[in-house]
């Protein structure tokens, strides 16, 4: 079996005038997959210990209900991305393989058993995030708190968050910005053009950036980051446009990975992008002023976080 080759995000900068020009222009979809999507299986036990911890404790990751072609490398390293607030999401998302629906009841005991796993795990850096709960009063900005609150307090480990929109629940932005994570993330997805169509009908790609400028005003030392799915349709221009209006917001890290569909009844996949084409990326959103860059085609939100972080 094999699984996606994740590419080198942080390798050393060339000359970025000798960066070759690509074409905006959307490529026909491939049927295959291209062969740098493909890598080997992690040996060894560890991926077993990760999924047996979870296991007990009764926790959800988005590495497992995302479909994220990265878990068993993650696994395998004893880390994951912990999901909070349930498996089931209130927002119809074109993209994501989350189950959508009717969420269940709060667990009130859910900060302690995702802090007992980061503390089992031995992490350094632990990522939460969760799915949207348009439902809850405070989209469960004070759940993200007391999960923040009670990981700090059991591993002494620095917190990363990926949180939902709280469009509709600025109270519960505030809330989670009170925890004072060290790194506040919440992802752009995609370009204007195509943000109903990937994210559904209640998000704001203004809202999405106001979020982010929003949280360094309450909280300067709080890095934000955010990122983007390519492959989706959209253009160079387009994209160029976003990475500026990001930084425009100041936003300190940013991620780039390649859109996977996960399954037939989801957004199909326009284009495969190249290596190559990320590795140009990266130099450019690098020379924008972001302080660091993660761009491949198996990039992930939360993939190699705690080395972003370090930054």
């Amino acid at each position: 079996m094999e699984l996606p080759v994740i590419q080198n995000s942080e390798s050393s900068d060339p000359n970025p005038a000798a960066i070759g020009c690509m074409t905006a222009s959307t490529f026909e979809p491939s049927r295959r997959l291209p062969p740098w999507l493909k890598r080997e299986v992690p040996k060894g036990n560890e991926n077993r210990f990760t999924s047996g911890i979870l296991d007990e404790l009764r926790l959800e990751t988005v590495c497992e209900n995302a479909k994220c072609p990265n878990r068993m490398e993650c696994y395998a390293q004893k880390t994951a991305t912990f999901m909070i607030l349930g498996n089931v999401c209130t927002r119809p998302c074109g993209f994501c393989a989350v189950q959508r629906g009717k969420p269940e009841e709060l667990e009130l005991d859910e900060p302690a058993r995702v802090a007992e796993a980061a503390f089992r795990l031995g992490l350094k850096h632990v990522v939460i995030t969760s799915v949207t709960r348009d439902d809850l009063p405070d989209g469960g900005g004070d759940h993200f708190y007391q999960c923040v609150i009670a990981v700090r307090e059991k591993t002494g480990a620095t917190v990363e968050v990926l949180t939902p929109d709280f469009i509709r629940h600025k109270h519960g932005l505030d809330r989670v910005i009170e925890s004072a994570p060290e790194v506040f993330n919440h992802n752009m997805e995609t370009v204007p053009r195509l943000y109903r169509k990937v994210r559904g009908p209640k998000s704001e790609y203004n809202w999405t950036l106001e979020l982010l400028s929003y949280i360094k005003r309450k909280n300067p030392s709080i890095k934000t980051k955010s990122g983007l799915m390519l492959g989706l349709g959209e253009t160079r221009d387009e994209l160029m446009d976003c990475l500026a209006d990001l930084r425009s917001h100041d936003c300190d890290f940013l991620t780039l990975g390649q859109y996977l569909q996960p399954g037939p009844k989801y957004l199909p996949v326009e284009r495969y992008v190249p290596p190559e084409e990320f590795e140009e990326l990266r130099l450019l959103a690098k020379g924008m002023g972001f302080k660091k860059v993660a761009s491949g085609p198996f990039v992930r939100s939360s993939y190699h976080a705690k080395e972003m972080a370090d930054a």
